[in-house]
């Protein structure tokens, strides 16, 4: 099995993709100072060993849905069976295990005035194991919107405003059902090519394009990364719900928001009404965060912690998983 090491180039081509997940090789490597043969090896390389994926996602806001963060609470017996249903549903993004394999913790969308029928969750393996779930709704998006800040350290300001794209959200955009094809397969490959993405939809090539600039413009289409944390000597991933009070969450939001550990976080409804992935090299990190970091913020009245001990599914569609073996 292949081992994968990040170095310079892929730490610097990784935060590209996070700027642009679908700038041509050749854009990139002019950025970075190198070949286009050099930077599509490094892709392929990464992309091949499964330490990286580049998918297309609709932005939920501009596109009439809302958020949910899901926890579900279970039989170590059940936890796996469930966790899977869910991961094969096309309306959830993240499916994780946490408390020693006993909750899982799913994000998952819903139209906007039709959420019963997505937060019952009809369609999960019909168990008795299955012992409570709460549902949280999203607010806002506080940190990690544009990519952990961690694996965006590698282009200096230069280089990062060469790939930053414009973005105008005041245009309203409605999907079609072509749209609804084109981003089926972005979510398993957002760096598939045109062809593929002119037999899955219908159009033509020139009009595929077309679209997806006008997506992508419009703010109604993004592109993320997959990437394992570990890679970044960051292999302690835990959630974090912090119970904020109301007048504080400003603050809190904006400290959050620089703090390095701090993959993403949102403001969500519910008791727990802050969620925060947080990345730590070791259990003794973790501490040191909460005891100083997290201790030190005003307004912050408790505090949550679920390690993350297995992902089922972090972007995009569910793939066959891959052989490499990852290490820092």
């Amino acid at each position: 099995m292949e081992s994968v090491v990040l170095n310079t180039l892929d730490r610097q081509l990784i935060h590209a993709l996070r700027l642009d997940g679908r700038a041509s090789f050749s854009r990139i490597a002019d950025v970075i100072g190198t070949s286009d043969r050099t930077v599509a090896r490094r892709y392929q390389r990464l992309r091949e060993a499964g330490a990286l994926r580049v998918v297309g996602l609709p932005d939920a806001g501009r596109t009439g849905l809302v958020e949910w963060f899901v926890r579900l609470e279970c039989a170590p017996e059940a936890a796996l069976p469930v966790a899977k249903a869910l991961a094969e549903r096309a309306d959830t993004f993240w499916v994780g295990l946490s408390s020693g394999g006993t909750e899982i913790t799913c994000v998952t969308q819903a139209r906007q005035g039709s959420l019963s029928g997505s937060l019952l969750l009809p369609k999960l393996p019909k168990t008795s194991r299955l012992t409570s779930v709460k549902a949280q709704c999203r607010l806002r998006i506080v940190a990690g919107e544009s990519g952990w800040r961690g694996s965006m350290s590698a282009l200096d300001p230069r280089q990062t405003a060469a790939l930053t794209r414009a973005v105008d959200t005041s245009r309203a955009l409605r999907l079609t059902e072509r749209d609804e094809r084109l981003l089926r397969v972005l979510a398993q490959d957002g760096r598939a090519a045109v062809p593929q993405l002119a037999a899955a939809t219908g159009w033509s090539e020139s009009s595929v394009r077309r679209r997806m600039e006008e997506l992508r413009y419009a703010g109604v289409l993004r592109f993320d990364v997959e990437i394992d944390p570990a890679l970044y000597d960051r292999p302690l991933e835990t959630m974090l719900w912090l119970t904020v009070a109301p007048a504080a969450l400003n603050r809190v939001a904006e400290s959050l928001a620089e703090h390095p550990e701090v993959a993403y976080a949102a403001v969500t409804t519910g008791q727990s009404n802050v969620v925060a992935v947080v990345l730590c090299r070791e259990p003794d990190d973790l501490y040191d965060y909460l005891a100083t970091r997290v201790g030190d913020l005003p307004g912050v009245l408790g505090a949550e912690t679920t390690p993350v001990t297995r992902h089922i599914k972090r972007l995009g569609t569910v793939l066959a998983p891959s052989p490499a073996r990852l290490r820092p």
